[in-house]
């Protein structure tokens, strides 16, 4: 099985480092920033799974949870975004998501996003198959017109009730009276202090209890459903683009190791290098949005 320890990987927390994954002997020669060698191997694959991060979504404004975007008031975003805050201060906790939903909502896709879309949709005509496995939870996947998306890390646009567990899409802006004009990110700004009763609540009969963020906190294990359906497409894709992420967050930081380590070709699409560079086949440097669009657009072999 790809994933040695489907145990462990099933539960793996969703956490933060920087260790080098252990396993084989990696080739320690310097990934190839060769397009022309990458197209080559793009039009000859026919199962392409592109697991993107953060960096595409902040080509289209949309912070991440790092750098100058760290702190929302004088909170780590990541303190924030734990079970435990939610517990402790739902009110604040939800000021925050709805901060970052209302944020989202009025995100266009960027470029990257548009490739990958267009990319999925011409290769399906060929009988050749694109998936996103992405830790974005801002849906610009899907607004962009990707259709297999697999979200390791849930949704801003989805709830889930804390009673009933039942999962929502809820696009509803603000997304209940008690937020509206709420969440505002500067350190002056005192907590609205919302009552519970006053916050999402679930609509199912009989329910009403309340609702959080369908997304996976810090210290959460991921869906093992989602988790089986990645392994899936691990197994069965002969190459892999990872895009936009600083793969320091596991258990995706895994994901483009493991897939290399069956000989699959595996292309970086980022800023900078990352703790992951050297498990790859190649690493193209820049924008996002500036260089994965001529690597997936229309080879010269493909006949539409």
């Amino acid at each position: 099985m790809l994933l040695q320890n489907r145990a462990v990987f099933a539960l793996g927390l969703r956490m933060c480092s920087t260790n080098v994954m252990r396993g084989p002997a990696v080739d320690t020669t310097r990934p190839s920033s060769d397009m022309s060698e990458f197209r080559k191997l793009f039009s000859q694959a026919k199962h392409i799974a592109i697991i993107t991060g953060a960096g595409v979504s902040a080509e289209s404004g949309v912070p991440t949870f790092r750098g100058e975007n760290e702190k929302w008031r004088k909170w780590r975003s990541q303190d924030l975004a734990t079970p435990e805050a939610f517990s402790r201060t739902p009110s604040r906790v939800w000021e925050f998501y709805h901060y970052r939903r209302e944020l989202a909502l009025r995100k266009r896709p960027s470029a990257a996003h548009l490739a990958i879309a267009e990319c999925e949709t011409r290769l399906k005509k060929q009988g050749r198959s694109v998936v996103v496995i992405t830790q974005c939870i801002d849906d610009l996947h899907q607004q962009a017109g990707s259709k297999h998306v697999l979200k390791v890390h849930g949704s801003l646009m989805e709830t889930r009730c804390v009673s009933c567990r039942e999962v929502t899409v809820n696009k509803r802006s603000p997304i209940c009276a008690a937020l509206k004009d709420k969440g505002a990110p500067d350190p002056d700004v005192a907590d609205a202090q919302i009552p519970v009763d006053k916050l999402p609540r679930c609509n199912e009969r009989d329910c009403r209890g309340l609702l959080r963020p369908n997304v996976v906190f810090f210290g959460e294990t991921l869906d093992s459903h989602i988790l089986t359906k990645v392994e899936k497409e691990m197994e069965t894709c002969d190459l892999c683009l990872v895009v936009g992420t600083s793969s320091i967050v596991y258990p995706a930081a895994m994901f483009g190791p493991q897939i290399a380590s069956r000989g699959v070709p595996v292309a970086e699409f980022n800023t900078h290098t990352t703790p992951k560079t050297e498990y790859f086949t190649h690493h193209f440097q820049g924008p996002c949005g500036t260089t994965l669009p001529p690597a997936l657009a229309r080879h010269e072999s493909e006949v539409i």
